[in-house]
């Protein structure tokens, strides 16, 4: 069966994307990772995040992907070991430093990063051949050369579905070093390609309408089938900076996808999968280089697109079976009379409109105002812990 591999920002959000449905997750540590912005993991949650996983039957690997400076690379080897007496289950790597370091002194298992750039059958079978076990292959490449790849390498191949793209080759950019002073490829990306900028020539502007150099996310819903067919190992979501109920719906999506077409080898309709999706916080999206060379409608080149979303309004804690009381923290506002939707991590799904609402001291409320305040609400059917719940549309 194929992985569905997700992001998780922080312990919480690890917990969440293998409870939708993740087989695995990455992580970041606090050292060589290239999500700087991120809540890292020190080596405890590290810890932590591994029993969560392992007690699961799922996997945790940690980004080690950096491209590092000789300043860069003091600990190295210590934190390799540290991750690997944790049982963390593969790093994934971009330095052949860190690549080799792993192999000769650890027994971890090592993931190529996509930094790498790893396009062609030759690349992927020489990280093969010095121990490399799966290779995270170059997001600009079409989906029959990806398939071409595939049955030429006995390395396992992981490719990207969804998420962010960068603008540049397999996210080796200098453009955010080279106006910020940091550096993309050392974890301190500033996504100078999202600015707005004018276009001057001698010293005048061409005209009054600001441009952006990024791209539309990726999305490759209907792409999953042919992935699985072309003997992909891992199917990877990206964004470890994204909220919970992002990386829930989007997990969740793909996991029933995933299962639709292992079972029933077809999907008759892929109109539910893209309603889902559209729950989540989303920029505007496109199938990226999977369909061949993207062109001007894959872009964004005079707007931006980000479509925030306040449908998440809690996040379910406990329940109470007897009294048909369900707990939760609040995320957004709502009210009495809202229509409400809970997503649980079951799968179960259903709607009712909200009655009654009381505060942790079961005084009643008309109003759930404060964010992460804790609410009891009545409802008839159970709230799961960790459920997503949100306005119905």
């Amino acid at each position: 069966m194929v992985e569905l591999l997700a992001p998780a920002g922080d312990l919480e959000k690890l917990k969440i994307a293998l409870l939708y449905g993740a087989d695995a997750v990455f992580i970041g540590g606090v050292d060589f990772s290239l999500r700087a912005r991120a809540s890292n993991f020190e080596i405890k949650d590290i810890k932590e995040a591994c029993d969560f996983a392992h007690q699961r039957g799922k996997k945790v690997y940690i980004t080690t992907n950096i491209i590092p400076h000789n300043e860069d690379l003091i600990g190295v080897l210590e934190y390799l070991k540290d991750l690997e007496s944790v049982k963390v289950d593969a790093i994934i790597s971009a330095s052949p430093y860190i690549i080799d370091q792993a192999l000769e002194h650890t027994n971890l298992e090592v993931h190529l990063s996509t930094q790498q750039s790893a396009y062609n059958t030759e690349s992927v079978n020489y990280w093969f051949h010095k121990g490399v076990k799966r290779v995270v292959l170059a997001r600009e490449l079409a989906k029959d050369q990806i398939k071409s790849l595939t049955a030429k390498t006995k390395a396992d191949v992981e490719v990207f579905i969804h998420g962010g793209m960068c603008m540049s080759f397999s996210g080796r950019c200098s453009l955010s070093d080279n106006m910020t002073d940091r550096d993309a490829n050392r974890g301190g990306c500033a996504h100078s390609c999202r600015w707005n900028y004018e276009l001057v020539e001698n010293d005048k502007k061409v005209s009054d309408e600001m441009f952006s150099m990024s791209s539309k996310d990726l999305e490759a819903l209907e792409q999953i089938p042919f992935l699985i067919d072309a003997n992909v190992s891992s199917l990877k979501i990206e964004g470890r900076m994204k909220s919970l109920h992002y990386i829930a719906t989007v997990v969740s999506t793909y996991r029933q996808l995933i299962d639709t077409y292992e079972k029933e080898k077809s999907i008759v309709d892929f109109a539910p999968y893209y309603v889902d999706l559209m729950k989540a916080e989303n920029r505007l999206t496109s199938h990226g280089y999977l369909e061949g060379l993207p062109g001007v409608d894959e872009q964004l080149f005079n707007h931006r697109s980000e479509k925030p979303s306040q449908l998440f309004i809690g996040l379910g804690i406990d329940y109470d079976h007897t009294n048909k009381i369900a707990t939760i923290e609040q995320r957004n506002h709502f009210k009495i009379g809202s229509h409400i939707e809970v997503f649980n991590p079951s799968g179960k799904k259903f709607e009712f409109i909200l009655e009654e609402m009381y505060d942790d001291l079961d005084q009643p409320l008309d109003t759930a105002r404060h964010p992460k305040q804790i609410l009891k609400i009545k409802v008839d059917q159970e709230i799961e812990p960790y459920a997503m719940i949100r306005r119905a549309v």
